[in-house]
């Protein structure tokens, strides 16, 4: 199954600020706020939401297709992606821009105040799916996720007139986006993505009912952070999973783009709801224990493991047969 990730390529500067931004903040002054924040530590790391998206399926034994732009210093990137299972023949190299670049800082509560510069991401409003699609020989699902916001509206028109089923991710960009362009983005999905804090915006900008919503999309899958995933059906049929214990919480940048590669990976491979949603949690909990959204590996043994504490013997089984 060839799966298409579209969706930002960037570099993320991440930062660590040893107290709470909640104590910095004064209700009284928001409208005045300007305060700098010393860190104690800088890391580089690689990163977007395609980026993060497709490395994890890669890793996992996938091999995905990355659709994206990015800027004239990707070589490097582009050497890591494809070493780890990534095809980036259809990622747009700009001539006159650098890869997007994400600047975040996080407290002691995993509280995040973060900036993103687009640079050559802009230009992923360019690529056109059909050339995409004949390239690859055929798409089966692209993944639309925060991108260029005229990128992510094209891409979504491609694949409703191509006729390609298509996961609606708009995640980050829901704060940009307008209801109407929200809208076309959900319209028809096979797969909606959200967090729990997204999904209340996105009703809030469409002002669209959860049932509306769910009379246009196949699956709603929402986050819930330490609560876990919900997954709605068109039908109103729910499941619920719990999470993968963490062994320590380091850094959340990046779990929402790993437990996505890992329900994804595992659901189109004919995994039940349940069972890919747990892949997708224990993906999840690898990158919530490491600084970076790239710098997590894989291990057989202990992913089995792992599964088996969470999820018991019988979870673990259905879902090794389709790990590396």
């Amino acid at each position: 199954m060839t799966i298409a990730v579209t969706g930002s390529i960037a570099t993320d500067h991440l930062m660590r600020f040893p107290g709470r931004f909640a104590e910095q903040l004064l209700a009284d002054q928001l409208a005045h706020i300007s305060l700098s924040f010393l860190v104690d530590d800088l890391v580089i790391r690689r990163g977007g939401v395609g980026g993060n998206i497709a490395y994890a399926m890669g890793v996992l034994g996938g091999s995905p297709l990355l659709v994206g732009a990015a800027g004239m210093d990707f070589a490097e990137y582009r050497d890591w992606l494809a070493s780890n299972g990534v095809d980036c023949s259809a990622v747009r190299v700009s001539d006159s821009a650098y890869t997007a670049r994400f600047v975040c800082t996080t407290d002691e509560d995993m509280a995040q105040i973060a900036s993103f510069y687009p640079g050559a991401m802009s230009e992923a409003r360019e690529i056109d799916l059909a050339d995409v699609a004949q390239a690859a020989g055929g798409l089966d699902l692209v993944l639309v996720g925060a991108n260029d916001p005229d990128a992510m509206v094209r891409h979504t028109d491609d694949c409703r007139r191509l006729g390609i089923a298509f996961a609606a991710d708009p995640s980050q960009q829901l704060a940009r986006l307008s209801g109407e362009d929200a809208k076309k983005l959900i319209a028809g999905a096979e797969y909606l993505f959200t967090n729990e804090y997204e999904w209340g915006l996105l009703q809030q900008k469409t002002g669209l009912s959860e049932e509306e919503i769910r009379a246009q999309v196949g699956l709603r899958v929402t986050t819930l952070g330490a609560k876990g995933v919900e997954i709605v059906d068109a039908d109103g049929n729910w499941v619920r999973v719990g999470v993968v214990p963490e062994r320590a919480k380091v850094d959340p940048t990046g779990v929402g783009d790993a437990f996505r590669a890992g329900f994804l990976l595992a659901h189109t491979a004919g995994l039940s709801l349940e069972r890919s949603a747990q892949l997708g949690s224990l993906v999840a909990v690898y990158v919530l224990e490491t600084v970076g959204t790239q710098e997590w590996t894989f291990e057989r043994d202990d992913a089995v493991k792992r599964l088996t504490d969470a999820y018991g013997q019988d979870a673990a089984n259905e879902i090794a047969a389709l790990l590396p």
